[in-house]
């Protein structure tokens, strides 16, 4: 395969770079300051933070926007196989992921503008963002936070058109903390006085009550999912409401009842940041949302023609107990309405809750056949992996592939055809994409 020239520009970065996060805002607040501080030039901003959801809600406020007719950059991170993947620019009819000529070139500036000072890889690729998304026009921009909130690079947003904090729990406690409520805080950071703050559906009251009173001692206008608006299902409808009335909308595209609330934290958020939704756009965005690794449904391709014949299979990069949660609850879901044996396929790496994540799925999986993450350094050996299942009360047992793992299903199985979920990393998600022929585009 042709190595892209964005590729290798990146590839150059990282061997310069330390790998990893080291937050702060001081080093992208120089490099920004030499580039001429492209951040101050943006369309209007929707800023999303949170430890589960972010991907949703942008994916949904894209879908919203554009099917009013708005042109939108957005900015979302990890990728799952292209580094192109994290920068949608604008264009009629809908956002491109960036050419690679164009995203090279932005690359080279920022490193040459950086003049090899200490920095982070993701600090150079959110100054990109900034410079790809002040140059290139459009009516709103939605960018996603990479980590936390407070000292993530992208947090140099003085006025967001609207910040977004989606479900907060534990993960990355070596850098956020080990407590929601400090999580919280952390997210909160990206909250900015007097701009609009919409607080998506939390897991722990500890956590929105952090961001409501973050948000109302700035003097924020806030509004918090089941107090000012909601959603819920209704005769397999999705319902919309808020203080402006109800939308009665098709279900979202996007499997699973979290959804619901993913896309309900959007609607609030592209209305507070001052966009026309009609009803009728709100309905297109709910049947074309698309968001690649996360509940997709996998129907053809080369790793589908190694499952056992009929096989219903799902990949989610869902990787955390709260993610486990609700891929669980949508797996269940999937079981009310056509029952079928579930098989779990799982890699993870080291810096998660593996049993925590296994343990969502105790009663509803029938086994788990685990695999290595050869794409981290820190993936989980897959013999390690099994065991931590298994402390999670699952029958497991490690195979060498995702494709070992489907051809093993297909030549022992004999029972109706199985549901198999795919997942527990976003770096399987993507080899998975990669593998199968299918990667985002």
């Amino acid at each position: 395969m042709t190595t892209l020239a964005a590729d290798r520009e990146i590839e150059a970065l990282m061997a310069l770079h330390p790998k990893g996060f080291d937050l702060s805002l001081d080093r992208i607040s120089r490099l920004l300051e030499r580039l001429g501080n492209p951040q101050d030039r943006l369309p209007p901003v929707i800023h999303v933070a949170g430890t589960n959801g972010k991907g949703s809600c942008a994916a949904f406020s894209r879908a919203l926007l554009e099917a009013a007719g708005y042109r939108v950059h957005v900015h979302t991170s990890p990728h799952l196989v292209s580094w192109h993947e994290r920068y949608r620019l604008a264009a009629d009819g809908g956002g491109k992921l960036v050419e690679d000529e164009v995203f090279a070139e932005a690359i080279a500036r920022v490193a040459k503008a950086n003049e090899g000072q200490k920095i982070t890889v993701f600090e150079i690729l959110t100054a990109v963002t900034f410079i790809l998304f002040s140059e290139h026009p459009a009516d709103v921009a939605i960018i996603e936070v990479g980590l936390g909130g407070r000292f993530d690079a992208t947090n140099v947003i003085k006025e967001p058109a609207v910040s977004v904090i989606m479900p907060v729990s534990l993960d990355h406690e070596a850098y956020l903390g080990d407590r929601v409520e400090l999580i919280a805080a952390e997210k909160a950071g990206i909250i900015k006085r007097d701009c609009p703050v919409v607080v998506g559906a939390q897991e722990s009251e500890t956590a929105q009550q952090v961001l409501i009173e973050t948000a109302e001692r700035l003097d924020c206008p806030t509004f918090v999912y089941g107090q000012d608006f909601l959603a819920y299902e209704e005769n397999g409808r999705m319902v919309y409401q808020d203080e402006d009335g109800l939308m009665d909308l098709p279900p979202p595209r996007l499997p699973g009842r979290h959804q619901f609330a993913n896309a309900a934290a959007a609607i609030a958020a592209v209305k507070a940041a001052g966009f026309e939704i009609s009803h009728r756009a709100a309905e297109k965005a709910m049947a074309t949302v698309a968001w690649p690794g996360r509940m997709q449904k996998l129907s053809q391709g080369r790793l589908a023609e190694l499952a056992p014949k009929g096989a219903d299979i799902w990949l989610d990069g869902g990787h955390n107990p709260g993610a486990g949660v609700v891929v669980a609850e949508a797996m269940a879901e999937q079981e009310e309405k056509s029952p079928r044996p579930l098989f779990l396929i799982s890699g993870m790496i080291n810096t998660k809750d593996q049993s925590g994540y296994f343990r969502a799925f105790k009663g509803l999986a029938r086994h788990v056949y685990t695999v290595p993450v050869s794409m981290s350094e820190a993936g989980v050996p897959n013999d390690e992996l099994a065991i931590r299942a298994a402390e999670a009360g699952l029958s497991a047992e490690p195979v060498s592939s995702v494709a070992s793992a489907l051809m093993l299903l297909r030549d022992t199985w004999e029972g109706p055809p199985p549901r198999i979920l795919i997942g527990g990393s976003l770096y399987l998600a993507g080899a998975v994409l990669a593998e199968n022929g299918t990667p985002p585009t």
